[in-house]
């Protein structure tokens, strides 16, 4: 019992300390009004944390704000990444608000399969600007507040940025892409004290592809585990950087 006690009570006081840690920062998560990035939305927002999230469109981004239910602490924006005035001015929007920002998480991605003698060109172009030349602009647009803070650059790339097959030459391009521009993007930062991190999910219970989540994906990665390891990279100590993150649902076999 004294063993519990204890045990419960240590896990308590590391609760605080985190919550202490977090309480206050801004992050800005793109792509963030449903599925993986709300839901890390969601877990920043129980630290204590500000968050903007940003999609295509001002009923998402009302329907975000309105569903994460802490409107002092949410601000909603419109911003399509492939381009990078909008991304300008949603991080102007985010420091107009709160004077700072600490976390990017550059989420924002889009997916079409199809072999590639028969991929339609206007598909293959919008995977390459929304989720290649996104992560690109979205950290363009907010590196300068990031030196300020000295703070944290995270894109989500997916396990498609190591694997390849079939379908997914497109996709696979951009992700492997991704993995590649955030691994040379962190050796490029951190003599800022900018630390950058890509992760790298298999499937994820998530509106990615068309997909609506229902119990059908309860054996994928959900996107509150997503959340909960951007919780422990940004608690750990800052002298330890995991770069590239791979994580993979445990039971795949039980779908």
């Amino acid at each position: 019992m004294d063993f519990l006690y204890l045990a419960c009570a240590f896990l308590n006081f590391t609760s605080k300390q985190i919550n202490m840690k977090l309480e206050g920062k801004v992050a800005y998560i793109t792509g963030g009004t449903k599925g993986i990035g709300y839901g890390i939305a969601q877990c920043l927002l129980e630290q204590g944390m500000k968050v903007a999230v940003s999609g295509r469109s001002q009923e998402g981004a009302d329907a975000a704000v309105k569903g994460l239910n802490s409107p002092d602490n949410v601000l909603g924006l419109v911003s399509d990444v492939s381009k990078l005035e909008d991304e300008k001015k949603a991080v102007a929007a985010i420091l107009d608000k709160w004077g700072q920002l600490d976390v990017v998480m550059a989420n924002a991605g889009v997916g079409h399969f199809a072999p590639i003698d028969q991929m339609e060109d206007e598909k293959w172009h919008q995977m390459i600007d929304t989720n290649l030349n996104g992560v690109y602009h979205t950290l363009k647009a907010s590196v300068e507040a990031l030196k300020k803070s000295e703070g944290y650059y995270m894109t989500l790339a997916s396990l498609a940025g190591t694997n390849f097959f079939p379908t997914a030459a497109g996709y696979n391009a951009t992700k492997f892409g991704v993995v590649g521009f955030t691994q040379a993007a962190m050796l490029d930062l951190r003599q800022y004290n900018i630390k950058v991190t890509t992760i790298m999910p298999g499937s994820v219970a998530s509106h990615f592809n068309n997909n609506e989540p229902s119990d059908k994906d309860a054996w994928k990665i959900q996107p509150e585990d997503i959340g909960k390891l951007v919780i422990d990279l940004l608690t750990m100590h800052p002298r330890t950087l995991p770069s590239k993150i791979e994580e993979r649902p445990t039971r795949p076999d039980l779908k």
